[in-house]
């Protein structure tokens, strides 16, 4: 069908009363509040098609891990010489002043972790007046990501099942198998697909990231106690630990606080020991 001379496909540009930034980050892991922002880009969309762009490369003060550097690149030794994120937290807000946000999956994790940064940093930046447009969001309102999508997309059949518990056990199987045969860079065992399907902070000593490991040490990763040692909380602070023991923290965090306290620790993993 031969296009129409006259349409105009409509831009984002185009629907914008005030500018939009939309932006992406890459960080040293995934959890909002403990990970740091190593690379900020944003372009600002103003009404009438100008467009900003602006870059900010940051020390985020703690080591990237190796996970994180392979899937963006950016290593330790490319941020030895940057400024910290403090140092340009007023530039950053300033270049966002007025606008509202946009980017992919930025509702879950890059407006969060951004918040956590500007208030490390002391800086004042509110959601309040901002709309938000978010690619993945509308992505899967419009394309669908339930087990019948998944079904007819890799097996090319309805679920006439579906929700039905055996039926969409049989739905789920077919779409593994399909899945494997598909991607034939999918790994092929089981460790390598739970790594892949549920990726965890090496950093972590437990399974909830209750307690890591930092420059050697195990410390605490979370709370008023965030980043402090085990050993400094069992000389200064036990009754600290000792409440933790009668909370509903995991059983593995409870391990190690109880281990803790008995002046128990696990050796340092050698990947996580300090350099030098």
């Amino acid at each position: 069908m031969p296009i129409d001379p006259g349409y105009h496909p409509l831009m984002i540009t185009d629907i914008l009363t005030k500018p939009l930034a939309v932006f992406d980050i890459e960080s040293t892991g995934l959890n909002r509040k403990t990970d740091r922002i190593i690379d900020l880009a944003i372009i600002c969309l103003h009404p009438g098609g100008k467009r900003t762009s602006h870059t900010f490369r940051v020390n985020p003060g703690q080591p990237i891990p190796a996970e994180a550097a392979a899937v963006h690149g950016i290593t330790d030794d490319d941020v030895k010489d940057a400024p910290a994120f403090r140092a340009v937290a007023a530039e950053v807000a300033d270049v966002l002043a007025d606008c509202d946000l946009a980017g992919f999956n930025v509702l879950r994790f890059d407006i969060p972790l951004l918040q956590e940064e500007f208030k490390r940093a002391g800086v004042p930046f509110t959601m309040e007046g901002r709309r938000v447009l978010d690619a993945q969001r509308i992505y899967h309102i419009k394309e669908p990501r339930d087990l019948s999508a998944a079904l007819q997309f890799y097996c090319e059949q309805p679920h006439a099942g579906a929700h039905g518990a055996l039926e969409d056990v049989e739905a789920t199987v077919q779409v593994m198998e399909a899945q494997l045969e598909r991607y034939a860079d999918l790994p092929r065992d089981l460790a390598a697909l739970d790594a892949m399907c549920n990726p965890k902070d090496p950093s972590w000593a437990d399974e909830t990231g209750k307690v890591r490991w930092l420059d050697g040490q195990l410390v605490l990763n979370f709370g008023q106690k965030q980043n402090q040692p085990l050993r400094d909380l069992v000389a200064n602070e036990r009754s600290y630990l000792e409440w933790m023991l009668r909370k509903d923290f995991p059983d593995d965090t409870k391990e190690l606080i109880r281990n803790a306290l008995n002046d128990q620790y696990p050796p340092v993993p050698d990947d996580l020991r300090p350099s030098g």
